[in-house]
């Protein structure tokens, strides 16, 4: 995530590895394959993958602050990639960093972090990013009893007041998707306020900012649903040491749980199913 106001099916962005066939390419492609073989793999132990997580790590990412227990949309990531690379659950070594230290250069005692890092240029002269892993969508925080609690559709909150943040990508998804005129407001701050006023019956944010606005910041709030995505918004990758051998095997790791379907069923239980965010109908 981008440091914002807070703590803070969605679709993520995959690249397909294309293979032409040539000796030469063949034989860069074994090299590759046999470099990502789990005995190869330079860990921070041997036979052994670390990854890291925040202190605490929140809902819906990991449930009840046990990544180790594999629940939670972050800690499913963590292991089937931790799978795709060979490792079982019982060779995961799971150590909490915070999320500054994670994003400034130097080594790491991980071989991956995973807790919503945005992938952004600028952290990219500090870190590796994996393939991403997660595109954040937009989603609309309410109240309950509000005008539109229990709305399913996009067509349903026609006339609803809704309001953002100047500049943001939120702003522009009530313009675009949703087809109303929005309140505007100078940071998601003063959009809280509001809805807390119920001067607006739902404030749009991304869908991490909405986990934490409804469960923390907004008294009886809820999220009425996630906006269908449209491919733009933060990308989330997995954190590697600037440099590290490991990027390309785990960008691997990701690419294929992505092409398999994994990463999408994991998607849909932890962040719309049973996180109590549904994508609204069109």
């Amino acid at each position: 995530m981008k440091k914002r106001f807070g703590i803070f099916s969605a679709v993520v962005i995959a690249a397909a590895l294309t293979l032409t066939g040539c000796s030469s390419s063949d034989s860069a492609t074994t090299e590759t394959a046999a470099s990502c073989a789990k005995a190869d793999l330079a860990t921070v132990t041997a036979g052994k993958l670390t990854i890291a997580t925040g202190e605490p790590a929140y809902y819906p990412w990991v449930i009840d602050d046990k990544p180790e227990s594999g629940e939670g949309f972050e800690g499913a990531v963590a292991y089937a990639v931790a799978t795709q690379l060979g490792f079982t659950n019982e060779e995961v070594v799971w150590v909490r960093t915070t999320f500054d230290s994670a994003v400034t250069p130097g080594e790491k005692n991980f071989d991956f972090n995973l807790q919503q890092f945005s992938i952004t240029d600028e952290r990219k002269t500090a870190v590796d990013f994996s393939s991403p892993y997660y595109t954040a969508p937009q989603a609309i925080v309410s109240f309950k009893g509000s005008k539109i609690d229990g709305k399913t559709s996009l067509a349903d909150l026609k006339g609803a007041k809704l309001g953002a943040a100047v500049g943001t990508t939120s702003l522009d998804a009530i313009e675009n998707q949703i087809g109303a005129k929005p309140q505007v407001f100078n940071d998601n701050a003063a959009g809280v306020s509001a809805l807390k006023n119920k001067q607006i019956d739902g404030l749009v944010v991304d869908l991490p900012t909405a986990f934490y606005l409804s469960g923390v910041e907004v008294p009886n709030g809820l999220i009425v649903g996630q906006l269908p995505s449209t491919g733009s918004g933060d990308q989330f990758g997995l954190l590697l040491t600037k440099g590290s051998k490991l990027t390309s095997c785990v960008s691997g790791a990701v690419d294929a749980i992505t092409t398999d379907g994994t990463l999408a069923a994991i998607t849909d239980k932890w962040l719309a199913t049973d996180a109590g965010a549904p994508v609204l109908k069109p």
